[in-house]
């Protein structure tokens, strides 16, 4: 009898030890470096993890998509996509979890990514490709802060935020993209005049400096020769 006392509280000591070694990290912000086999689209990767390869599938945020079976290929889906894959491939890669369900209905890893330490879903936030979606608590870590950077690119007007309802709270709305709203769009810049005034679809008048990151994806309403033209004009920086 004391024998099988004794296997039974080594059987438990060992699985607690077991316990302890594969407690997962959710609920905490530790980022776990792993290894990237494949990008699938701008929202989605292929990883090793834990020796295996798993899909994983990038926690509050939604961008077109490329190869979907109902909605087929959306605008600025394969935009998405290369932004992703450059950010993929630009450093080392590491995920963190959140603290409800690690994985989504379809076996996916849920997760927040990380080039070099920085957020690749904000950077395609800000990039005007992604927009937060698929907000489900309490994996709700980062949702203020995603929707304060969302918020600046669809007052810049930037990618999915360009064409007034194509990024609605459903998806993506193809036939909305490539609409004009009333506003007509400047073709080219006159002469040296190369500062774009941008009005968004909240009617907000934002200027945008050469050089400055969302430089080349804005279609600009209107040039500008100086920023006091353009506040004279009524339009405000990006970052005021």
């Amino acid at each position: 009898m004391k024998q099988i006392t004794a296997l039974l509280t080594a059987l438990m000591l060992l699985t607690g030890c077991t316990a302890l070694e594969s407690t997962d990290t959710g609920g905490t912000t530790d980022q776990i470096d792993v290894e990237v086999t494949s990008v699938i689209d701008g929202d989605t990767i292929k990883i090793m993890y834990e020796g295996k390869e798993e899909t994983v599938r990038y926690l509050l945020v939604d961008t077109p998509e490329t190869n979907h079976p109902r909605l087929g290929k959306q605008p600025l889906g394969s935009e998405a996509t290369a932004e992703n894959k450059r950010l993929i491939e630009s450093g080392d890669v590491s995920i963190e979890f959140d603290v409800g369900d690690r994985f989504d209905d379809y076996g996916r890893l849920l997760a927040y990514i990380y080039v070099d330490g920085e957020s690749v879903q904000e950077q395609l936030l800000e990039a005007g490709f992604a927009r937060v979606a698929y907000v489900y608590p309490p994996n709700t870590r980062y949702v203020d802060d995603f929707e304060k950077v969302e918020m600046e690119a669809k007052e810049a007007g930037l990618g999915i935020w360009e064409f007034e309802n194509y990024s609605t709270d459903r998806g993506f709305n193809s036939d909305a993209y490539g609409k004009e709203s009333n506003q007509s769009k400047s073709e080219s810049p006159k002469g040296d005049c190369r500062i774009k005034g941008n009005i968004n679809r909240n009617g907000n008048k934002i200027y945008h400096m050469p050089g400055e990151g969302s430089y080349e994806q804005t279609n600009p309403e209107e040039w500008f020769c100086s920023e006091q033209e353009a506040k004279d004009a009524g339009f405000r920086s990006i970052g005021s």
